[in-house]
């Protein structure tokens, strides 16, 4: 069974950074990649950041171009997020995700990880 648990959620002050880390367990195929996604309070899932293994490729949505950071361990099945510069619409529900084909679905996810960020 596919794990992912998600960590270094926190409250933080605007401005202020933080790294979130993904585990990931269980897997028994390889994968494409992994991404990171968000959900703030009454809105809907986000995609935030991805990376592929081959060749280390990185996509990121606009919100956070230049801010953020992600970066992964694909032996070590681990991914991370830097995250910098962080503003009050930064606050959300932070989950990691497999990616297992090109182009592909996400999925499975982890439970996610409280990111709040005060102004």
């Amino acid at each position: 069974q596919v794990q992912l648990v998600e960590s270094g959620g926190g409250l933080v002050q605007a401005g202020g950074s933080l790294r979130l880390s993904c585990a990931v367990s269980g897997l028994t195929f390889s994968t494409y990649g992994m991404g990171w996604f968000r959900q703030a309070p009454g809105k809907g899932r986000e995609f935030v950041a991805g990376i592929s293994w081959t060749g280390g490729n990185t996509t990121y949505a606009d919100v956070v171009k230049g801010r953020c950071t992600i970066s992964g361990d694909n032996a070590k099945k681990m991914v991370y997020l830097q995250m910098n510069t962080l503003n009050f619409e930064d606050t959300a529900v932070y989950y990691c995700a497999v990616r297992q084909l090109y182009n592909g679905p996400y999925g499975p996810w982890g439970q996610g990880t409280q990111v709040t960020v005060s102004s």
